[in-house]
């Protein structure tokens, strides 16, 4: 049996009335119907109730939307016609996979599940790698709502759908200083939800000055993440920043720990000076091959002509640990191409603050890009060097530097 076709039962086009065109945009959303009003507002909903108990579904059909989806928040944005109002439709707290699907025993107070920055960051990602529709009545393959709230509630792998009223309660209010990937700035408006709450993703800063960040956010058409001014477009005052409950560090797995065999350390005699012998060659030939950061020809002089060790870093990109107020250097493997983690989006923050950010166009993230590649190699040719030791690849002496 073909399907109804429901446009013909639409409120008239021509009826530019405040009730019609609110209610021809949120009415197939809305959680408790229409109110009594205009007629031509009403009629649809009842039609298509009617058409849905005849055909034995319990959902009513969303009707055709002839004006532009608002984006949320308040503030119209370039191809959306004047004198809209903005609205941000959500579905209520429901378990996964909707009310029809895996139940949600009773809860007294939130579950919080443990979950590090960087898996938030990579769930967000995972919808907007796969555009996920903007839906506030339907549930996307891992059983959350496709809205904003159903959105973080994914992200940050919460037992059930949350909405804007309920996502503080498994979270701490924060400071915008405070403000790390993975948190969230939140606006609930408790007195009518559906004009303009609306949650988003914090995905780190975009600028020096703290005025844009990268927000991961669901919205018309689908999710996205993109540059959005602090705090939002719009009812900016409003927002407030959160943090999750559930936060933890980084799991030792988190970070690729591929770290290359070195080779027998020979002793420090036969690297002292006056040395002449191929392992005094050695750590040069392996840290141009590999394109570490110590400039050539300061194995003799200057605060690079240490002697080797057999913990130092010539025979392999290792760990170094803390030293007077420099994070430990995590090794190289946490910059390959693809790699994906916290010391990433650290070196990527610390470059912002330095005045080495000018090649990100959404920020820092904790995923190793070019573009953290080229502003590596600007603050590396800041610093005097030129050739193999500004390749834009960071190694201790890079870090050590950058966070000095």
């Amino acid at each position: 049996m073909e399907s109804p076709v429901f446009e013909e039962f639409e409120p008239a086009s021509d009826c530019d009335c405040p009730g019609c065109v609110h209610w021809r945009r949120v009415l197939p959303h809305h959680p408790s119907g229409r109110p009594a009003g205009h007629p031509a507002a009403r009629r649809p909903l009842v039609v298509a109730a009617a058409t849905a108990a005849a055909l034995g579904g319990g959902a009513i059909p969303a009707v055709a939307d002839p004006s532009p989806s608002p984006a949320p928040g308040g503030t119209l944005r370039p191809g959306d016609s004047a004198g809209q109002e903005r609205q941000t439709p959500q579905g209520p707290q429901a378990p996964l996979y909707g009310p029809g699907g895996q139940s949600t025993p009773p809860e007294t107070s939130p579950q919080i599940r443990a979950i590090t920055r960087a898996e938030i960051i990579r769930r967000a990602r995972k919808w907007v790698t796969e555009k996920v529709p903007y839906r506030t009545d339907a549930y996307w393959s891992d059983g959350y709502r496709q809205d904003c709230s159903g959105y973080v509630s994914m992200a940050w792998n919460l037992p059930r759908n949350e909405w804007t009223g309920s996502l503080a309660s498994y979270a701490e209010k924060i400071s915008k200083s405070e403000l790390q990937p993975g948190d969230i700035l939140l606006f609930h408006n408790a007195a009518d939800p559906v004009q303009g709450s609306h949650v988003v993703l914090f995905g780190g800063w975009s600028d020096t000055g703290r005025t844009s960040y990268l927000a991961y956010e669901m919205t018309p058409p689908h999710a996205v993440a993109r540059t959005t001014p602090y705090a939002y477009w719009s009812n900016s005052s409003r927002y407030v920043p959160y943090r999750y409950k559930g936060v933890t560090a980084s799991r030792a797995g988190s970070v690729p720990a591929v770290v290359p065999r070195r080779a027998p350390f020979p002793g420090a005699s036969l690297s002292g000076p006056g040395a002449v012998d191929g392992y005094v060659t050695e750590p040069g030939r392996v840290r141009s091959g590999r394109g570490e950061d110590v400039p050539r020809g300061t194995q003799s002089g200057g605060s690079a002509s240490a002697v080797p060790g057999s913990a130092g870093t010539p025979f392999g990109a290792g760990r170094t640990p803390a030293s007077h107020g420099v994070p430990g250097y995590p090794g190289r493997a946490a910059f390959r191409p693809g790699a994906e983690n916290e010391y990433v989006t650290r070196l990527g923050r610390q470059l912002v603050r330095k005045g080495f950010g000018r090649h990100y166009t959404t920020g820092p993230g904790p995923r190793w890009t070019e573009e953290d590649r080229r502003n590596v190699e600007e603050f590396q040719r800041a610093q005097g060097w030129r050739g193999g030791a500004a390749d834009g690849h960071p190694g201790p002496e890079t870090w050590r530097r950058l966070f000095l």
